[in-house]
């Protein structure tokens, strides 16, 4: 367990990832099997968002929540909304598929673009909803995340500053590929730690791709990221075996000696360059509200 920057929250620091929960080709008790057994064994950190598999991913979280199990849980979704009126909405959405009265932690998703910032901030934006939701009880804390590029996420930061507003949570991709590219671990992880933020990874395993590189294995990509100042590492489990895996790293960590890190670094260094495997920084393939832009409101 670890503590969510200056929350005083305690989480796991293992989170369980919500897109991959909700597939198609995932059976619906199969999902809720994997979410109850993780609660079970520990990790109380759930990731999801308003948008995931057309709701499939919340609705079948809010059904593995019931029996006591939402009690053990501390719960995050996400929303694409960026005006108010598309922010309430989809937090009110959210709020019913999840079956639940409070969301522990909202965070606006996808900020990839350096003009999001000022559209959530501006008047009628989605910061107001979140912040009307919050003063109704519906909501605990606030937080943003992004795949592209760190400095659209020092921008986010900068921009709520700018209006007086500082976040509970930043989530951005954290791995052995992103420490040679376009890298958030250098340049935006620091100045959350400065400010007390909690530090979110995702992507650790870069969705699949690194440990497809040959260059090192899932359990190393795993403790890689859990040695950051990370307050959880969310990652993807879409298999009881899965699952194992990311407990399984989360039992075996030890904190990293300085020559460990270099060793595992200077593995990945050649692989890591342009990008090549972490296209949601190089590509817009993983850009549902560049799909889907209505979305945005």
């Amino acid at each position: 367990m670890r503590s969510l920057g200056r929350t005083g929250e305690r989480v796991s620091a293992i989170g369980l990832g919500g897109f991959h929960l909700g597939k198609p080709d995932l059976p619906e008790a199969e999902s809720v099997r994997i979410i109850r057994t993780a609660i079970d064994a520990g990790v109380n950190f759930l990731d999801n968002s308003w948008d995931y598999n057309e709701g499939r991913s919340e609705i079948r979280m809010g059904k593995a929540l019931r029996d006591g199990y939402r009690e053990r849980a501390f719960l995050m979704t996400k929303i694409d909304g960026q005006t108010r009126a598309a922010a309430t909405r989809q937090i009110e959405e959210s709020l019913g598929r999840l079956q639940t009265d409070v969301i522990d932690l909202l965070q606006f998703h996808e900020i990839i673009r350096m003009e999001d910032p000022d559209r959530i901030f501006a008047k009628g934006g989605a910061i107001e909803a979140a912040l009307e939701a919050k003063d109704a009880g519906k909501i605990r804390y606030l937080g943003f995340t992004g795949h592209k590029n760190p400095a659209i996420h020092l921008q986010m930061l900068e921009t709520a500053a700018e209006h007086g507003f500082r976040f509970d949570t930043v989530q951005m991709p954290l791995n052995v590929m992103d420490a040679h590219f376009e890298s958030f671990e250098k340049r935006v992880v620091p100045v959350l730690v400065k400010e007390g933020i909690g530090v979110l990874g995702m992507k650790p395993l870069g969705d699949r791709q690194i440990p497809a590189s040959k260059t090192v294995s899932p359990v190393e990509c795993l403790h890689y990221a859990m040695n950051l100042p990370t307050s959880v590492v969310i990652t993807g489990c879409d298999s009881m075996e899965i699952l194992e895996q990311a407990m399984h790293a989360a039992r075996t960590f030890r904190t990293m000696s300085p020559d460990a890190i270099k060793a595992l670094l200077a593995k990945t260094a050649s692989a890591a360059q342009e990008g090549a495997f972490e296209r949601y920084k190089t590509t817009h393939d993983f850009d549902s509200t560049v799909a889907h832009p209505q979305w945005l409101g």
